[in-house]
């Protein structure tokens, strides 16, 4: 029954503001109590999702340039069979994100999305990124990325500007 509900809670494809190009957070909004409630829906959003690792504005309806990355992402690595006995740090909040550099070298991985439920495919996106963007507490940052999360900077960016993963996926299957 919870599983269900959240689904509600996440836009789905076909849906018309997964295809905006998302608007800019003013920086007299960042901080605001509006800004706050579209964050606290985004993590509810996120939290019961397993496989979950980021969701975008967008795919709780609100057409803005802001996403969240689940804290589990930058959880260090643990010896195996402790997992869950360590804490995962906070998710993270990047506002106005801008992908500032890509490296020419790329890679193929396998994605799914949220917002397209059971469909995985392969996307070639860059091996490493920089992200210019804004923090929750209105501070400009700059952060390099590889691996899963530069692989998730480049998902959720295109996000913003109204592009699915399936756009770019080759061998999209469905999974039980």
């Amino acid at each position: 029954m919870a599983k269900a509900k959240n689904i509600d809670r996440i836009v789905q494809d076909g849906d018309p503001v997964l295809r905006q190009v998302a608007i800019a957070v003013p920086k007299k909004d960042i901080g605001s109590p509006a800004l706050q409630k579209v964050i606290k829906k985004m993590h509810a959003a996120l939290a019961p999702e397993k496989y979950g690792v980021a969701i975008a504005a967008p795919q709780v309806g609100v057409s803005l340039r802001l996403f969240v990355v689940a804290g589990r992402v930058f959880k260090d690595e643990v010896p195996e069979g402790e997992e869950d006995t360590q804490p995962s740090p906070p998710n993270r909040v990047y506002i106005n994100p801008e992908i500032t550099r890509a490296s020419r070298k790329k890679l193929e991985e396998s994605e799914g999305c949220l917002s397209v439920r059971s469909v995985y495919g392969t996307v070639i996106r860059h091996e490493r990124v920089t992200l210019s963007y804004i923090d929750e507490h209105g501070k400009q940052q700059t952060q390099n990325a590889t691996g899963l999360l530069g692989h998730i900077f480049q998902h959720e960016v295109d996000h913003l500007n109204g592009i699915l993963f399936i756009d770019k996926a080759r061998d999209l299957h469905e999974s039980q």
